[in-house]
């Protein structure tokens, strides 16, 4: 009897959870990752993120779902990336213009530091709520980077550089001890840019004047009671107050749920058919190198290997179920060679269906590269993107070995067999060699951007030269064409390919267990676009690793200083 009591008990707690209000809780305490997880490590390292594309298709999908009430999101400080947060905004205001309660909750926006992108995904929240511990760190938007060639010049160590052209900024570290005026005149710009997004967002969230944020970029950062009597934040609360206020808000009965449970949940119930026709999803992250993608063990981000990603579009591009591609692109470049191979495959697939790109923060040098042949680019206005020039060259350690009592000798046949060691300089014979070099990927590049997209290749040029550019200045001078996010460019591609506004999305591909195991059986197969642990990768020693003469990333690379978090 009381087992049947247990038993009947039970099943009306269940039944009262799935017809209960609904409060969506997003947690982005550590992040969010983009797209599913790459490798067994990869998974590892991810298992407590949300992924952005579960939160994007929760949120749209709670927009018409009479049950969610309410969203409440912990922002944290783990810094997403400029054109992330712009991403999650655009969802939030999307969320909010519904008529459903939108709650944000930060225990702080930078602890004794900036957490002016932060807060500024906050600003697109109905409530906005602070620890009373906590501060907002609204101080403006700062680029900074060092420059070491003093320090190497020290220890005997010299750079032999050749870039294209005076924008191409990513090797200046190493060979000056300043900004160069293109370089500041560059920077200038991306800082001008993104401060004239920011405030308009806050300004618009806040309901303020652009002119009053201005002013408060000036004073921050503030104090919890500050920030109140600035109108930055709505009250100072606790945890606990903030989420019992949101529940009773909802209802008495009402229940938390995480949206990218919230997501998957919906995705089962709905268990659409594996034949349907629909658009491929594929992932290209991290620094572009040729053979197959994957992470190292050292740690760092993962890579975006050409085999991979190349495999992935013929894949989708043999698939008769497969109507349209969105490339998904967060990038900053890497090696020409593995860019262009990628690049014909774009090419390939957009002479058979539409092939739509969307960049996520970093679509930059190879990264821009590879996204260029598309039908249409989609990028955040926080983008930074373009960065189409080249640098190459390495480092001279004949003083540094002097220095410390290591000679070195060789023995060679041909004249140049040893122009690329790290003993001596470049002789003049070897430095027409790389500037030849330099020469045929700067032209090539040049002409394929104005191939791409319609530009002559005088305006072509005139955009490139190195120069990095925000999404927003990039959609302005014809680089990119519209700007969005990922869900922007998935509705854009079922409308290119005629499909319903619900035609499913699968990440591409996605392989059953017995292919993960046999392999695959061809470069064909699109078992072939498994990514692997990178065993032959740096991580995060990737820069002295290049520094020491072993492999770098690559001739198209843009530094990793030109992030804004």
């Amino acid at each position: 009897m009381d087992a049947g009591k247990a038993i009947s008990e039970t099943v009306g707690k269940l039944r009262q959870r799935r017809t209960a209000p609904l409060v969506l809780e997003l947690d982005l305490t550590e992040g969010v990752i983009e797209g599913p997880p790459a490798d067994p490590l990869a998974a590892v390292l991810s298992m407590r993120k949300p992924r952005l594309s579960d939160v994007l298709a929760g949120l749209k999908r709670a927009r018409q779902d009479s049950r969610v009430k309410a969203l409440i999101v912990k922002i944290g400080g783990n810094p997403l990336g400029l054109a992330t947060v712009q991403e999650l905004r655009q969802a939030v205001v999307r969320f909010r213009a519904s008529g459903k309660l939108t709650v944000a909750f930060g225990e702080t926006f930078g602890e004794f530091g900036s957490g002016t992108v932060p807060y500024y995904l906050a600003s697109a929240f109905e409530r906005v709520y602070l620890q009373p511990s906590g501060d907002v760190g609204l101080t403006g938007i700062a680029l900074e980077q060092r420059f070491v060639k003093g320090a190497l010049t020290k220890l005997g160590v010299g750079y032999e550089m050749g870039q294209r052209h005076e924008y191409k900024t990513a090797a200046n570290t190493f060979t000056h001890d300043h900004m160069t005026e293109p370089h500041r005149e560059s920077v200038g710009r991306i800082v001008e840019s993104v401060t004239g997004q920011l405030t308009a967002g806050i300004a618009d969230g806040r309901r303020l004047d652009p002119a009053k944020v201005r002013e408060l970029f000036d004073q921050g950062p503030f104090i919890g009671a500050e920030a109140l009597q600035a109108g930055l934040v709505d009250g100072l609360a606790y945890r606990d107050e903030v989420y019992d206020e949101v529940k009773r808000a909802a209802g008495d009965e009402a229940h938390l749920l995480y949206v990218s449970r919230y997501a998957k949940g919906a995705a089962v119930r709905k268990l659409p058919n594996p034949t349907a026709d629909g658009i491929a999803l594929i992932h290209g992250m991290g620094q572009i190198r040729t053979g197959r993608s994957g992470r190292s063990p050292l740690g760092g981000s993962g890579a975006m290997g050409s085999d991979t990603i190349s495999a992935a579009l013929r894949a989708a591009r043999r698939d008769d179920h497969v109507k349209a591609v969105v490339f998904r692109v967060d990038s900053p470049g890497g090696s020409y060679v593995a860019s262009d191979t990628v690049w014909r495959e774009v090419v390939l697939t957009r002479k058979v269906k539409p092939i739509i790109v969307s960049m996520g923060d970093l679509a930059a040098s190879g990264g821009y590269f590879v996204s260029m042949a598309a039908d249409v680019i989609v990028a955040q206005p926080g983008t930074l993107t373009g960065s189409i020039g080249v640098f190459g060259g390495k480092p001279v350690l004949s003083e540094l070995l002097e220095r410390i009592g290591v000679t070195s000798e060789t023995v060679a046949e041909g004249a140049n067999a040893g122009m690329f060691s790290t003993s001596r300089g470049f002789s003049p014979e070897q430095w027409e060699r790389v500037n030849a070099w330099l020469d045929r990927i700067y032209d090539d590049f040049v002409g394929k951007v104005a191939e791409g997209r319609s530009l002559t290749r005088e305006r072509a040029h005139e955009l490139a030269r190195g120069r990095v550019w925000t999404g927003g200045d990039a959609r302005d001078n014809g680089l990119v064409d519209e700007l969005g996010g990922l869900e922007d460019a998935l509705a854009l591609a079922r409308k290119r390919a005629g499909l319903t506004d619900d035609a499913p999305v699968r990440t591409y591909p996605r392989l059953n267990p017995l292919e993960r195991l046999r392999g695959p059986d061809s470069s064909e197969d699109r078992a072939a676009a498994l990514t692997r642990v990178r065993l032959d990768a740096w991580g995060p020693l990737a820069r002295l690793s290049a520094e020491l003469g072993l492999p770098a990333g690559g001739p198209l690379s843009l530094p990793g200083w030109y992030v804004i978090r």
